[in-house]
């Protein structure tokens, strides 16, 4: 799984095409394969993009239950504040 194709199996694989396809038929499946791989790649971008916004836009659990106990906590008297607490 670890080897790579090579320069002698690149070429074979471009005469195996060139034979399959012939010389007119090869660019068009260049184009028509670049196109597929940019369309890919735009979507997988998007992907991305739309996870990080959901991300940004949802504050963590634990930051939401940190603001709730916060909220809800008494108020602690300050240090020069001669009063009971409540």
């Amino acid at each position: 799984m670890g080897q790579s194709i090579g320069i002698p199996g690149l070429i074979l694989i471009v005469l195996v095409a060139l034979i399959l396809f012939g010389p007119k038929k090869l660019p068009e499946l260049g184009r028509a394969f670049g196109r597929t791989l940019k369309a890919f790649k735009e979507g997988t971008r998007e992907l991305i993009e739309d996870e990080t916004k959901d991300s940004e836009k949802a504050p963590p659990a634990a930051s939401q239950r940190q603001a709730a106990d916060a909220d809800n906590a008494p108020a602690k008297p300050k240090p020069d504040d001669k009063r009971l607490p409540d």
